[in-house]
């Protein structure tokens, strides 16, 4: 019996029930070529463009691995503290897949390339949750269906369905943990801040760009909830293809509100996947989750073991670079910044931004003032990602140049990188375009301060008097006569001079 309610709120559901959580990413790997054909893995090109025998299933094409994707699966796992198999084997996931054209897919089963690792996460308070990988494996990703005539643009509803076979065949590296346990009411926090570390590392490694707004990177959320002090898992469901960091947060969630509220009015949990809908963080249901032996695995006949030497393992171990983790914590005590800054810039997704700023010959206070300042802000306006803004790291390396140099201030440095995004070329055209320097003809701001004085001899008259800090009025005067171009420091010191008045 299935029983349909209301959410409960979340803090009701923590009070009754633990959740157990089990994550499955999938990450497209960055080859060139297929997994077992030699087709072009680039992307936007004309439906059906990037096929062949081999990945479109015809009879008679015999699959050949890709040694990179064998490569770049022994680096996830090693990078994952996992165990490298000896000898594994591919098999044949049986399933009926539309965009699949052979009708099953060549994954790994009971044989996969690494297991038995872990990944530390570090959460938004410093706490680091370790979570236990089970297994990752290597597979074939799917094509692409796009269902015509709906209002939903699911199956259900549409008129017909458009098959794209340009991605069936694309390396997959499937990364599955083991059951999530002990996370309580912060286990939709761990789920995000395990898939964001896994990202950070999966890019670090260079095998992908792990971009998940272009599906580069998918995780499938598997939640159940059990009573306190029941040991035996609940039922659990699966939400498919989420693909960003708040939406794995939201579905498990949400996931956590909708078990309990089925069980506490006396229901039963399906076994099923389930969509995620970005426009509110819910779920609704897809089809019965099939177990493992509905698939009728068996060994790939077509394909033979691999079995990676142990010295070439190795090799790839002691070239692995350092760890996201550990990369983090060095540039945050180079910077001098605390943990909540530093979790602040890679939610921003800030941190190689800065880096590749500093690098270009900006301090580390500047780069970081800037991308998690102005830039951050049009980020957010503009729904982009801070690394697709039309500016460079060297661009933002100039802006503060300028500033160090006393060409520009602050205020001018904003107007620098509006024009810079605006794509009216680098921040020295721009400055030259506008007119953006900083006025330093101390005549000409000698005229300016004795002009602000003149016409406001109250203020002036407090000054003398001592009040140092009514300067600020002058100050702001000369800064509106000239366009907010003059260096206020400069003024302020100008105007004391005039006055009479020390600073201290």
């Amino acid at each position: 019996m299935t029983v349909t309610s209301d959410l409960v709120s979340y803090e009701e559901a923590l009070a009754t029930y633990d959740p157990v959580m089990g994550l499955e990413v999938h990450v497209e790997l960055g080859t060139k070529t297929k997994m077992f054909c030699g087709c072009s893995t680039a992307l936007k090109q004309d439906a059906n463009s990037q096929t062949c025998p081999t990945c479109l299933g015809l009879p008679g094409a015999l699959p050949v691995v890709n040694e990179i994707g064998v490569e770049s699966a022994i680096k996830i796992g090693l990078a994952l503290h996992c165990e490298i198999a000896e000898w594994c084997r591919f098999a044949r996931k049986n399933y009926f897949y539309p965009d699949m054209p052979k009708n099953f897919q060549t994954s790994q089963y009971d044989e996969p390339i690494a297991f038995n690792g872990y990944l530390d996460v570090q959460l938004e308070d410093g706490e680091v949750f370790r979570v236990e990988i089970e297994r990752a494996h290597m597979e074939e990703d799917t094509g692409k269906s796009t269902h015509v005539g709906g209002a939903t643009g699911r199956i259900h509803g549409a008129s017909h369905s458009l098959l794209d076979y340009n991605r069936a065949g694309i390396p997959l590296i499937e990364i599955v943990t083991k059951p999530i346990e002990g996370a309580g009411d912060r286990a939709p926090e761990v789920a995000k801040a395990y898939v964001a570390e896994l990202r950070e590392l999966i890019k670090a490694l260079d095998v992908s760009e792990a971009r998940m707004d272009k599906g580069q990177m998918r995780c499938d959320v598997n939640l159940s909830l059990r009573p306190h002090g029941r040991a035996e898992f609940g039922t659990r469901s699966e939400t498919k293809n989420v693909n960003s960091l708040r939406s794995v947060e939201r579905a498990a969630r949400f996931e956590i509100q909708r078990h309990a509220a089925v069980l506490n009015s006396g229901g039963t949990i399906v076994q099923e996947t389930r969509h995620f809908h970005e426009e509110d963080g819910s779920t609704t249901s897809g089809r019965i989750k099939d177990n493992a032996e509905d698939y009728r695995y068996f060994p790939e006949p077509d394909l033979v073991p691999v079995a990676p030497a142990r010295e070439w393992v190795e090799k790839l171990r002691a070239g692995l670079p350092e760890m996201p983790r550990v990369r983090r914590n060095r540039l945050r005590e180079e910077w001098g910044i605390s943990e909540h800054d530093m979790q602040s810039i890679l939610n921003a997704g800030a941190v190689e931004p800065i880096v590749a700023t500093i690098e270009a010959g900006a301090d580390a206070a500047s780069a970081r003032k800037w991308w998690m300042g102005e830039l951050a802000r049009n980020a957010n306006e503009s729904g982009v990602a801070l690394e697709e803004l039309p500016i460079t790291p060297a661009h933002v390396a100039r802006v503060t140049a300028l500033v160090s140099a006393g060409d520009l201030n602050d205020k001018l440095a904003r107007q620098v990188i509006e024009g810079v995004l605006k794509g009216e070329g680098a921040p020295d055209e721009v400055v030259e375009k506008r007119g953006l320097k900083v006025v330093s003809d101390e005549g000409a701001l000698t005229a300016a301060v004795d002009e602000a004085i003149a016409g406001n001899p109250g203020v002036a008259d407090k000054i003398r008097g001592g009040k140092v800090a009514a300067a600020g009025a002058l100050v702001g005067a000369v800064m509106k006569a000239t366009r907010g171009q003059a260096d206020a420091a400069r003024v302020k010191e100008l105007i004391l001079e005039k006055l009479g008045v020390s600073e201290g």
